[in-house]
């Protein structure tokens, strides 16, 4: 069955008491199983809240962050918006099965880059699930961990190159060149060995 993987937002209040999250204040996110679909929902509650919470129920996951007011940041009208972020945005979204591959690729190269943080990983009846969060936002991404083949991951990367370059040329490997023939000209001559002296000597002469 398919699962979909979509982007969990941040909460603005604490799910247990309604209280409104101060900038800079440590809570607690939890993704739970959602009883209505084969997704996730995702819940944000004050540490204390969640401390004093007598019905926890099985979350999925969860993990300790920090609320900050979401921020949104304009873009000019001449760039095109086509970087790792909203390409990883776009797929997750529309939740097409080919792009699986491509999105791991892009969560594992905005992790390298420090916009998001990995904050657990979990097994899901077909794979395993890794659980990002992204560090200014908050966004929750659930990605499934294709498992790519080592010899698969150089063709996934280029794909991505594509997908965020499309006027790139494609990279491809250096042609080995032959070794030179060689030379069909003859070795110059070699200098004869000196002759014998037939001049006889002292000896012979007395």
């Amino acid at each position: 069955m398919k699962e979909p993987w979509s982007i969990k937002s941040r909460a603005k209040e604490c799910a247990a008491t309604g209280t409104p999250f101060e900038a800079g204040q440590k809570i607690r996110a939890a993704i739970f199983p959602d009883p209505e679909s084969s997704g996730y929902l995702r819940k944000d509650f004050a540490t204390d809240a969640w401390e004093n919470l007598e019905e926890k129920g099985s979350p999925f996951s969860t993990w300790l962050t920090q609320y900050e007011p979401p921020v949104v940041e304009e873009k000019p009208e001449d760039v095109v918006d086509q970087d790792p972020e909203s390409l990883l945005r776009k797929m997750v979204e529309d939740d097409e099965e080919h792009t699986e591959n491509a999105r791991y690729i892009l969560a594992v190269m905005l992790e390298r880059q420090k916009t998001l943080v990995e904050t657990d990983t979990q097994k899901v009846p077909s794979g395993v699930l890794r659980v990002y969060e992204h560090r200014k936002t908050g966004d929750v991404f659930l990605i499934k961990d294709p498992q790519i083949p080592l010899s698969d991951v150089d063709k996934v990367q280029e794909e991505v190159r594509q997908l965020l370059d499309p006027t790139s040329e494609p990279e491809t490997e250096p042609e080995q060149t032959s070794p030179e023939p060689e030379s069909s000209q003859p070795e110059p001559p070699q200098p004869a060995a000196p002759e014998p002296s037939t001049t006889p000597s002292n000896e012979e002469e007395e």
